[in-house]
Protein backbone atom coordinates (compact mmCIF):
# COMPACT_ATOMS: atom_id res chain seq x y z
CA UNK A 1 0.00 0.00 0.00
CA UNK A 2 2.08 3.18 -1.29
CA UNK A 3 1.16 6.21 1.21
CA UNK A 4 3.07 9.65 0.86
CA UNK A 5 2.45 12.68 2.78
CA UNK A 6 2.45 16.09 1.48
CA UNK A 7 1.54 19.05 4.32
CA UNK A 8 0.45 22.41 3.40
CA UNK A 9 1.34 25.54 4.69
CA UNK A 10 -1.76 25.15 7.08
CA UNK A 11 -1.74 23.40 9.98
CA UNK A 12 -2.87 20.11 8.08
CA UNK A 13 -1.68 17.68 6.93
CA UNK A 14 -2.83 15.53 3.94
CA UNK A 15 -2.33 11.34 3.08
CA UNK A 16 -2.31 10.14 -0.58
CA UNK A 17 -3.28 6.55 -0.54
CA UNK A 18 -3.18 3.97 -3.05
CA UNK A 19 -6.48 1.84 -2.36
CA UNK A 20 -6.63 -1.62 -3.39
CA UNK A 21 -10.23 -2.32 -4.52
CA UNK A 22 -9.13 -6.00 -5.43
CA UNK A 23 -8.04 -6.73 -1.83
CA UNK A 24 -9.74 -8.97 0.35
CA UNK A 25 -8.87 -6.87 3.32
CA UNK A 26 -11.89 -4.55 3.66
CA UNK A 27 -11.78 -0.61 2.40
CA UNK A 28 -12.07 1.25 6.02
CA UNK A 29 -9.23 -1.10 7.53
CA UNK A 30 -6.70 -0.18 4.81
CA UNK A 31 -7.30 3.42 5.51
CA UNK A 32 -7.20 2.80 8.98
CA UNK A 33 -3.65 0.87 8.70
CA UNK A 34 -2.06 3.27 6.80
CA UNK A 35 -3.31 6.44 9.29
CA UNK A 36 -1.89 4.59 11.39
CA UNK A 37 1.66 3.69 10.32
CA UNK A 38 1.98 6.98 9.22
CA UNK A 39 1.48 8.29 12.75
CA UNK A 40 3.14 5.53 14.50
CA UNK A 41 6.26 6.33 12.11
CA UNK A 42 6.21 10.06 13.00
CA UNK A 43 5.00 10.81 9.27
CA UNK A 44 1.74 12.40 11.08
CA UNK A 45 3.05 14.61 13.52
CA UNK A 46 1.12 15.20 16.97
CA UNK A 47 -1.24 17.53 16.87
CA UNK A 48 -1.71 18.05 13.01
CA UNK A 49 -5.45 17.94 11.46
CA UNK A 50 -6.53 15.48 9.03
CA UNK A 51 -8.83 16.17 6.46
CA UNK A 52 -12.84 16.00 7.12
CA UNK A 53 -14.73 12.84 6.57
CA UNK A 54 -16.48 14.08 3.60
CA UNK A 55 -12.82 15.70 1.78
CA UNK A 56 -11.45 12.37 2.06
CA UNK A 57 -14.16 10.11 0.96
CA UNK A 58 -14.48 11.94 -2.34
CA UNK A 59 -10.77 12.35 -2.64
CA UNK A 60 -10.57 8.64 -2.28
CA UNK A 61 -13.76 7.99 -4.20
CA UNK A 62 -14.79 6.09 -1.36
CA UNK A 63 -18.35 5.91 0.57
CA UNK A 64 -18.54 8.22 3.71
CA UNK A 65 -19.54 5.55 6.11
CA UNK A 66 -16.13 3.96 5.00
CA UNK A 67 -14.30 6.49 5.79
CA UNK A 68 -15.82 7.09 9.29
CA UNK A 69 -15.58 3.56 9.94
CA UNK A 70 -12.17 3.86 9.37
CA UNK A 71 -11.62 7.23 11.65
CA UNK A 72 -14.00 5.75 14.11
CA UNK A 73 -11.69 3.10 14.84
CA UNK A 74 -8.39 5.52 14.66
CA UNK A 75 -10.18 7.62 17.35
CA UNK A 76 -11.35 4.50 19.89
CA UNK A 77 -7.49 3.33 19.67
CA UNK A 78 -5.99 6.52 20.76
CA UNK A 79 -4.54 7.89 17.37
CA UNK A 80 -6.56 10.37 16.45
CA UNK A 81 -9.05 12.81 18.90
CA UNK A 82 -12.04 15.06 16.85
CA UNK A 83 -12.29 18.49 18.90
CA UNK A 84 -15.35 20.89 18.14
CA UNK A 85 -14.33 23.67 16.10
CA UNK A 86 -10.68 22.67 15.10
CA UNK A 87 -11.78 19.13 13.66
CA UNK A 88 -9.72 15.54 13.77
CA UNK A 89 -6.05 15.86 14.86
CA UNK A 90 -3.36 13.24 15.86
CA UNK A 91 -3.27 13.05 19.52
CA UNK A 92 -0.72 14.39 21.07
CA UNK A 93 2.06 13.03 23.13
CA UNK A 94 2.45 9.37 24.26
CA UNK A 95 -1.37 8.54 24.16
CA UNK A 96 -0.58 7.39 20.56
CA UNK A 97 1.55 5.07 21.22
CA UNK A 98 -0.02 1.42 21.15
CA UNK A 99 -0.75 -0.28 24.83
CA UNK A 100 -0.45 -3.84 25.47
CA UNK A 101 -3.58 -5.52 26.51
CA UNK A 102 -3.22 -8.09 29.42
CA UNK A 103 -5.20 -10.01 31.47
CA UNK A 104 -5.69 -10.67 34.98
CA UNK A 105 -3.84 -14.60 34.49
CA UNK A 106 -1.17 -12.68 32.44
CA UNK A 107 -0.41 -9.86 35.36
CA UNK A 108 -0.60 -12.68 37.94
CA UNK A 109 2.23 -14.85 36.25
CA UNK A 110 4.53 -12.63 35.33
CA UNK A 111 4.89 -11.90 39.38
CA UNK A 112 5.72 -15.35 40.01
CA UNK A 113 2.39 -16.31 40.98
CA UNK A 114 0.67 -19.28 39.75
CA UNK A 115 -3.43 -18.49 39.17
CA UNK A 116 -6.17 -20.72 39.20
CA UNK A 117 -9.80 -20.62 37.47
CA UNK A 118 -13.11 -22.08 37.96
CA UNK A 119 -15.65 -21.65 35.17
CA UNK A 120 -19.19 -21.26 37.01
CA UNK A 121 -21.11 -20.88 33.87
CA UNK A 122 -20.86 -21.33 30.35
CA UNK A 123 -23.62 -20.83 27.58
CA UNK A 124 -24.44 -19.37 24.17
CA UNK A 125 -27.74 -17.05 24.92
CA UNK A 126 -29.01 -14.38 23.31
CA UNK A 127 -27.98 -11.12 25.59
CA UNK A 128 -29.51 -8.27 26.95
CA UNK A 129 -30.03 -5.36 24.47
CA UNK A 130 -26.83 -3.40 26.35
CA UNK A 131 -24.47 -5.96 25.69
CA UNK A 132 -25.81 -7.04 22.18
CA UNK A 133 -25.34 -3.38 20.87
CA UNK A 134 -21.56 -3.33 22.27
CA UNK A 135 -20.75 -6.44 20.72
CA UNK A 136 -22.31 -4.77 17.34
CA UNK A 137 -24.54 -8.22 17.53
CA UNK A 138 -28.12 -8.70 16.12
CA UNK A 139 -30.64 -8.30 18.82
CA UNK A 140 -31.45 -12.33 18.22
CA UNK A 141 -28.10 -13.80 17.58
CA UNK A 142 -26.59 -16.22 20.33
CA UNK A 143 -23.33 -15.17 21.94
CA UNK A 144 -20.63 -16.58 24.40
CA UNK A 145 -21.59 -15.70 27.97
CA UNK A 146 -19.25 -17.42 31.04
CA UNK A 147 -18.22 -16.44 34.47
CA UNK A 148 -15.13 -17.58 36.36
CA UNK A 149 -13.61 -17.03 39.52
CA UNK A 150 -9.85 -16.20 39.32
CA UNK A 151 -8.27 -17.33 42.80
CA UNK A 152 -4.26 -17.87 43.91
CA UNK A 153 -3.09 -20.01 46.36
CA UNK A 154 -6.64 -21.40 46.96
CA UNK A 155 -8.11 -17.60 47.73
CA UNK A 156 -10.53 -16.39 45.86
CA UNK A 157 -9.59 -12.79 44.11
CA UNK A 158 -11.61 -11.78 41.35
CA UNK A 159 -15.22 -12.45 39.87
CA UNK A 160 -15.28 -12.27 35.99
CA UNK A 161 -18.14 -12.44 33.85
CA UNK A 162 -17.89 -12.26 30.31
CA UNK A 163 -19.55 -12.18 27.02
CA UNK A 164 -17.67 -12.60 23.60
CA UNK A 165 -19.07 -12.19 19.99
CA UNK A 166 -21.11 -14.87 18.10
CA UNK A 167 -18.05 -15.01 14.98
CA UNK A 168 -15.31 -16.18 17.93
CA UNK A 169 -14.69 -20.46 17.60
CA UNK A 170 -12.51 -22.46 19.72
CA UNK A 171 -14.56 -21.05 23.26
CA UNK A 172 -15.37 -23.63 25.79
CA UNK A 173 -15.45 -24.22 29.31
CA UNK A 174 -12.11 -26.19 29.33
CA UNK A 175 -9.66 -23.93 27.53
CA UNK A 176 -10.93 -21.26 30.05
CA UNK A 177 -10.34 -23.10 33.27
CA UNK A 178 -6.59 -23.70 31.53
CA UNK A 179 -5.60 -20.66 30.29
CA UNK A 180 -6.59 -17.08 29.73
CA UNK A 181 -9.36 -15.45 28.18
CA UNK A 182 -7.11 -13.18 25.75
CA UNK A 183 -4.63 -16.45 24.68
CA UNK A 184 -7.92 -18.70 23.97
CA UNK A 185 -9.03 -15.35 21.51
CA UNK A 186 -5.44 -15.23 20.42
CA UNK A 187 -5.00 -18.81 19.33
CA UNK A 188 -8.69 -18.03 17.33
CA UNK A 189 -6.66 -15.43 15.51
CA UNK A 190 -8.23 -12.58 17.16
CA UNK A 191 -5.68 -9.53 17.81
CA UNK A 192 -6.83 -7.36 20.33
CA UNK A 193 -5.72 -3.99 19.91
CA UNK A 194 -7.70 -1.24 21.99
CA UNK A 195 -10.03 -1.47 25.32
CA UNK A 196 -12.11 0.61 26.66
CA UNK A 197 -12.07 0.48 30.56
CA UNK A 198 -13.81 2.13 33.45
CA UNK A 199 -12.68 1.18 37.11
CA UNK A 200 -15.13 2.06 40.17
CA UNK A 201 -15.44 0.69 43.53
CA UNK A 202 -18.98 -1.38 45.02
CA UNK A 203 -19.44 -3.53 48.28
CA UNK A 204 -20.03 -6.96 48.31
CA UNK A 205 -23.60 -8.68 48.18
CA UNK A 206 -24.25 -11.86 49.60
CA UNK A 207 -23.85 -14.12 46.48
CA UNK A 208 -20.51 -12.38 45.90
CA UNK A 209 -19.38 -12.81 49.39
CA UNK A 210 -19.78 -15.99 49.20
CA UNK A 211 -18.04 -16.85 46.14
CA UNK A 212 -14.98 -14.71 46.88
CA UNK A 213 -14.32 -15.81 50.77
CA UNK A 214 -15.26 -12.28 52.36
CA UNK A 215 -18.17 -10.68 54.56
CA UNK A 216 -21.20 -8.91 53.21
CA UNK A 217 -20.89 -5.35 52.65
CA UNK A 218 -16.89 -6.00 51.99
CA UNK A 219 -15.20 -3.59 49.42
CA UNK A 220 -14.72 -4.60 45.64
CA UNK A 221 -12.96 -2.94 43.19
CA UNK A 222 -15.06 -3.43 40.17
CA UNK A 223 -13.95 -3.10 36.35
CA UNK A 224 -15.99 -2.86 32.98
CA UNK A 225 -13.55 -3.22 30.05
CA UNK A 226 -14.67 -3.70 25.78
CA UNK A 227 -11.87 -4.60 24.04
CA UNK A 228 -11.93 -4.59 19.95
CA UNK A 229 -9.45 -5.98 17.86
CA UNK A 230 -7.33 -4.20 14.77
CA UNK A 231 -10.36 -3.60 12.44
CA UNK A 232 -12.23 -1.79 15.38
CA UNK A 233 -14.32 -5.07 15.75
CA UNK A 234 -15.71 -5.38 19.29
CA UNK A 235 -14.77 -8.91 20.67
CA UNK A 236 -15.34 -9.00 24.31
CA UNK A 237 -17.07 -7.04 27.15
CA UNK A 238 -15.87 -7.89 30.61
CA UNK A 239 -18.12 -7.00 33.78
CA UNK A 240 -15.22 -7.99 36.71
CA UNK A 241 -14.73 -7.24 40.34
CA UNK A 242 -11.93 -8.01 42.53
CA UNK A 243 -11.25 -8.24 46.26
CA UNK A 244 -10.44 -4.77 47.58
CA UNK A 245 -7.89 -6.15 50.15
CA UNK A 246 -5.58 -7.98 47.45
CA UNK A 247 -6.12 -6.12 44.63
CA UNK A 248 -5.37 -2.82 42.93
CA UNK A 249 -5.00 -0.92 39.67
CA UNK A 250 -1.53 1.04 39.27
CA UNK A 251 -1.78 3.59 36.78
CA UNK A 252 0.53 6.21 35.59
CA UNK A 253 -0.48 9.52 34.16
CA UNK A 254 1.35 12.14 32.39
CA UNK A 255 0.72 15.89 32.02
CA UNK A 256 -0.39 17.72 28.78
Amino acid sequence: MALQLQESKTPMTHLNLDIDRNSPVPLHHQVAQSFEEAIIEGRLAPGHRVESEMVLSTRLRLSRPTVRQAMDSLVRRGLLVRKRGIGTQVVDGPLRRPVKLTSLHEDLRAVGLDPTTVVTSFAWEVPKAEIAEGLGSAADLKVCHFTRIRAVDGKPLALMENWVSSTIKGLSAEALETDSLYDVLQRAGVNLRVASQSIGAATADSAQAALLNIRPGAALVTMRRTASDDTGRVIEIGRHVYRADSYTFDMTLVGA
